[in-house]
């Protein structure tokens, strides 16, 4: 995947040679056929955010696939790798190679990598693109809901992330669905991750582990086989409004 095409910032789609050596289609490699599947439940939702962040110190990559609820298909990709705010540029570049060096992707991360402020305003133009969110709504999704592999992303991440860029954390990550969950109460067995739900569901892995996008990619490829087997998907998490430091799980049975 052409990982600057992703960000928009790609030069070479005038160039035969990048073409035909970089994929420019974020839905190539999750093309389904819903009229195949005869156990897809009708969704409470018209769309999913597919959403898995990197970055343990701070926010280094922000992906999100959008898939439609009915037809399982990728609508849409956002996805923007993000500059930390309070480390040293000496401090980025260790993290950086540590982190993408060795997946072959740190040039491409310097060389488009932007503010989390920035990530979160592009993100929000993006939302109000595909009519999924206004303020004057309130702030709240509009028949959409984020899909994380885990509460680590909206629970815990983003709110320290907010902090540090000095910003109010954005209405619409007030919930959210982890999908673990989900599986837990409809397969009726646990799964600590995404590699876990994978390997028993016999889905082989696309891309690098790791790499936000190609991990969003393959936790989209999980929920696309979730909902093929009739899984339904409800809002898992939800923050008390009056505090929302305080996260109310709302499945009895979860992974903890």
């Amino acid at each position: 995947m052409c990982l600057y095409y992703t960000q928009g910032k790609c030069t070479k789609m005038d160039d035969p040679t990048h073409l035909e050596t970089f994929n420019h289609n974020c839905s190539r490699e999750l093309q389904v056929n819903a009229a195949n599947f005869q156990h897809l439940q009708s969704q409470h939702l018209d769309f999913f955010l597919v959403l898995d962040l990197e970055g343990k110190i701070e926010i280094l990559e922000f992906p999100v696939l959008m898939i439609n609820a009915k037809t399982m298909d990728v609508v849409d990709l956002f996805h923007r790798f993000v500059r930390p705010s309070e480390m040293s540029e000496q401090r980025i570049n260790e993290y950086i190679e540590g982190k993408y060096g060795k997946l072959g992707v740190d040039r491409v991360w310097h060389d488009t990598s932007i503010p989390f402020k920035e990530v979160i305003q592009q993100f929000e133009a993006w939302l109000t693109q595909h009519h999924l969110w206004t303020k004057e709504m309130g702030g709240r999704l509009d028949q959409a809901a984020f899909v994380t592999c885990g509460n680590w992303d909206l629970k815990t991440k983003v709110p320290q992330q907010c902090k540090v860029s000095k910003m109010k954390l954005p209405p619409y990550f007030m919930e959210w669905i982890n999908l673990k969950d989900v599986y837990l109460n409809f397969y009726k067995r646990r799964a600590t991750g995404m590699m876990t739900m994978m390997k028993e569901l016999q889905i082989p892995l696309l891309g690098s582990h790791h790499l936000g996008i190609d991990d969003t990619k393959n936790i989209a490829r999980v929920l696309q086989r979730m909902l093929a087997d009739g899984a339904l998907l409800q809002i898992t998490a939800r923050r008390n409004a009056d505090s929302p430091e305080n996260v109310e799980f709302l499945f009895k049975n979860r992974i903890r």
